[in-house]
């Protein structure tokens, strides 16, 4: 049993209450282990905005002005991401606890709750290192963190006409993109929106990033898997004159001319897998795989 107090820092989904309605049991748990507990400051007001009434005992943090043992995301895939952007370079493992349909990062449901934090108090559990997509820019900065877990898409804007997408890898040219977009996307985020758009599923760990257009000018063009040591150069051209950039689905207006830079970031983010679990076991619940019965 660990001799030290362990600290958990708690992220949550701020917008429905039945998507926090597990905190009680969090909380009781970590309590039985006598834990330290810090809950980030928007989902703070929003537990007692929402009549929670036994947080009094946690410290309250803001912004990424906190440290712990383990990261708890409270909601869902969406929630998981947020946290993971919180926690950046600090290397803290995180455990997704999913309050809406089974996730790929969230993927603890309501009902093990209980038992994965005593696992995870008694040292049972596994971690997966887990790459992201740096994004840079040779006109203004991204703002806020420029790393993203599952995707880098470029999109156009509105109802805008397509844009053009000129691609490098490595210093040589790919292919211009006659798209409504292009979708950079890591092991991580491969059953996310690219997937969604006909890209490829991809084991975590495996160390690649796939390219796939949204809605293509031309059926020809299918996506294309790269070793994640490749540095990837996108130059856009717009009627519109701009175009955005969403990094993990949050979007930035770039000018026309921007030109992007996108290469694996110098850290990965940390996960907390229980022990014995298995990822095709999700993959084939998640895709429904054998559901027909016919």
């Amino acid at each position: 049993m660990n001799q030290r107090r362990l600290r958990f820092a708690l992220f949550g989904n701020t917008y429905q209450t039945e998507k926090s309605a597990s905190i009680r049991q969090v909380l009781t748990c970590l309590s039985r282990h006598d834990a330290e507990v810090f809950i980030d400051a928007e989902y703070h007001q929003f537990l007692k905005n929402s009549r929670y009434s036994d947080i009094s005992g946690a410290r309250v943090f803001a912004g990424d002005d906190f440290d712990a043992d383990f990261v708890i995301s409270m909601g869902g895939d969406g929630t998981f991401l947020k946290a993971a952007s919180r926690v950046g370079r600090k290397n803290i493992p995180i455990l997704g606890v999913n309050m809406g349909r089974l996730g790929f990062l969230a993927d603890v449901s309501p009902d093990d709750i209980e038992q994965c934090l005593d696992a995870i108090c008694h040292d049972d559990y596994a971690v997966e290192s887990r790459a992201l997509i740096q994004v840079d820019t040779d006109g203004e900065p991204i703002e806020g963190v420029n790393c993203a877990l599952n995707d880098v898409a470029i999109l156009k804007r509105d109802t805008a006409s397509m844009i053009s997408i000129r691609t490098s890898i490595n210093g040589q040219y790919l292919h211009t993109y006659q798209a409504d977009g292009l979708i950079v996307s890591t092991p991580t985020g491969s059953t996310a929106y690219s997937l969604s758009n006909g890209g490829p599923i991809i084991v975590p760990g495996t160390k690649v990033f796939s390219l796939t257009a949204v809605a293509p000018h031309s059926l020809n063009v299918r996506p294309i898997v790269l070793a994640d040591s490749s540095v990837i150069e996108l130059e856009v051209e717009s009627r519109s004159h701009n175009f955005l950039v969403a990094i993990d689905g949050r979007s930035e207006k770039c000018k026309e001319g921007t030109r992007l830079t996108l290469r694996r970031a110098p850290y990965d983010i940390q996960v907390v897998k229980r022990s014995g679990q298995r990822y095709f076991n999700t993959l084939r619940e998640k895709m429904m795989w054998g559901a027909d019965k016919r």
